[in-house]
């Protein structure tokens, strides 16, 4: 099953760098519930989901851990 391309990592990874924590958490959040919503749908959006909520929520990460 595919998900994200090589291209729409290297896009988000970018983005992720400009938000802010409050928006980081948000597009997590929606990418979850996206996610969810196409789980036993469309597998390919499923992983699509799930490539852009792990790509964002290794910014937060990486910003939190930053933060301490």
């Amino acid at each position: 099953m595919s998900g994200a391309t090589t291209k729409q990592f290297q896009e988000w990874e970018q983005r992720a760098k400009k938000c802010s924590i409050d928006e980081l958490v948000f597009i997590c959040k929606d990418c979850a519930e996206a996610e969810l919503a196409m789980r036993g749908w469309n597998p390919e959006k499923e992983n699509y989901y799930a490539d852009q909520r792990m790509t964002y929520s290794a910014e937060l990460a990486r910003r939190r851990k930053k933060c301490k």
